[in-house]
C-alpha cells in the first residue's frame, strides 16, 4: 500500500503542478459530475410531482364514486346546481390562468438569469483579459529591472 502512495506522489511530482490547473481541473470535474446528475434530478422531480398530481386526481374520483349516489337521492334544485357549476368553472378558469401566467413566468425568469449569467460569462471574460495583459506588462517591468 505504502508503495502504491509513494508511485502516485511520484507521478505528481514528475509533472509540474500549477495553482491554475489543479482549481481548473479538479473545478471542472465536479461541474461535469453535477451536469451528469441534472437530467436524473428533473426526472425524479416530474415523476414526483406527476405522482402527486394523480393522487389528487385519484382522490377526487374516489369521492366522485362514493358522493355521487348521496347527493343525486337529493333531488337539488336544477338552478342551485347550475350555479354551483358556474361557480367551479370560474375557479377552474382562474387555476388554468394562474398555470400559465406561472408558466410564462418561469419561462420568462429562467431566460433572464441565463442571460445574467452570460453577461457576467462575457464580463469575466474581459477583466480576464485586461488582468493578463496587467501580468505580462508586470512580469515585463520586473523583467527590465535585472
Amino acid at each position: 500500500m505504502e508503495n502504491s502512495t509513494r508511485s502516485d506522489s511520484n507521478k505528481i511530482d514528475e509533472k509540474k503542478l500549477s495553482l491554475c490547473d489543479i482549481m481548473k481541473d479538479d473545478t471542472s470535474e465536479v461541474i461535469r459530475k453535477l451536469e451528469s446528475q441534472t437530467p436524473s434530478l428533473f426526472q425524479n422531480f416530474s415523476d414526483l410531482y406527476t405522482a402527486y398530481l394523480h393522487m389528487y386526481d385519484d382522490l377526487f374520483g374516489t369521492c366522485y364514486i362514493s358522493e355521487k349516489e348521496f347527493f343525486d337521492k337529493m333531488n337539488m334544485d336544477p338552478k342551485i346546481l347550475q350555479q354551483i357549476k358556474k361557480n367551479s368553472e370560474i375557479m377552474k378558469n382562474n387555476f388554468m390562468e394562474m398555470i400559465d401566467m406561472n408558466t410564462k413566468y418561469i419561462d420568462e425568469y429562467t431566460k433572464m438569469r441565463i442571460s445574467a449569467i452570460k453577461s457576467f460569462d462575457n464580463f469575466s471574460h474581459i477583466v480576464m483579459e485586461s488582468y493578463v495583459k496587467y501580468l505580462s506588462e508586470f512580469n515585463k517591468s520586473i523583467n527590465l529591472k535585472k
